[in-house]
């Protein structure tokens, strides 16, 4: 399974989360028309860790639909510790929207078709409302 090595605890900052989450996405064997956004969304500090969450958005535009009619997003979770060694790696899990798994980066391989079929079931849905 294809991974980075992740930055320590210690050394985290949102800025640095978001270009190891891009790096990771770079390894993901997807076709080159697929284009993404990846946004920082929020911080949550809790009991024992701190979550640090981000969205990628992704479609396939085109010349003749440059704004897509349906996009995929793939939500990715950062988790700090707060009481394990500041020198451990960050932990990381991502979910496909619409889907409860959470995937964890050297675990599971990222699949081209999940975002294919969310994109599909949008695009069928739309065509059953009328406006």
């Amino acid at each position: 399974m294809k991974n980075i090595e992740w930055t320590s605890c210690k050394e985290f900052t949102i800025d640095l989360g978001k270009e190891q989450i891009e790096k990771y996405i770079n390894m993901w064997e997807l076709d080159p028309s697929w284009l993404y956004s990846l946004v920082f969304l929020e911080e949550k500090d809790l009991e024992f860790h701190k979550q640090y969450h981000y969205r990628t958005l992704w479609s396939i535009p085109t010349p003749q639909t440059p704004i897509p009619k349906a996009t995929a997003c793939v939500y990715f979770v950062i988790t700090v510790s707060k009481i394990k060694p500041q020198s451990l790696p960050v932990e990381v899990y991502y979910v496909v929207e619409a889907c409860r798994l959470r995937h964890r980066p050297g675990k599971t391989s990222f699949r081209e078709k999940w975002l294919k079929d969310i994109i599909e079931s949008k695009t069928l849905l739309q065509e059953t409302i009328n406006f």
